[in-house]
């Protein structure tokens, strides 16, 4: 088992960068261009919106968001694994700390948006394993042949 440490980031490393624009391309290459949904820098420092980047010793490993949407229900955002850690659980680890982070929120669901596709079907593996289930459309997304939602109710 890797030892991924998880911390809160200002977005402001090359390398964080760097990851942020590999998530927007790769969403961009996968995705139908108004079904992209991925946040840019700009978004992903809003209010509302905390980042994390996950770390195996000074290697940037990962990242992922927590975006409220209500006081009781929060939304992951870009959670993205770096492709030389693939496969190794720094996403597990990235989701496990999501989910405790809206818990100690207060948190009592969070939800999710995203593609199909074979490109989708990892995270969807993920998220699946750790109980998220399919739901109807929240907040601004649209349910229909691209973009499915899930939830876990905590």
């Amino acid at each position: 088992m890797l030892d991924v440490t998880i911390r809160e980031d200002d977005l402001s490393g090359a390398a964080i960068q760097a990851l942020v624009a590999l998530h927007l391309g790769g969403m961009h290459a996968h995705s139908p261009a108004d079904k992209v949904h991925a946040l840019p820098l700009d978004k992903l420092r809003a209010p509302g919106v905390t980042f994390y980047s996950a770390w195996v010793g000074g290697d940037l490993a990962g990242m992922g968001a927590l975006k409220v949407l209500a006081p009781d229900h929060g939304e992951l955002k870009s959670m993205r694994v770096a492709p030389e850690w693939l496969g190794r659980g720094v996403g597990k680890a990235m989701l496990r700390h999501l989910l405790a982070q809206a818990r100690a929120r207060g948190m009592a669901r969070v939800s999710l948006e995203t593609g199909r596709g074979p490109a989708f079907e990892p995270a969807l593996a993920l998220y699946r394993a750790h109980g998220f289930e399919p739901c109807a459309a929240f907040a601004d997304y649209v349910v229909d042949d691209f973009s499915q939602c899930f939830t876990l109710v905590l």
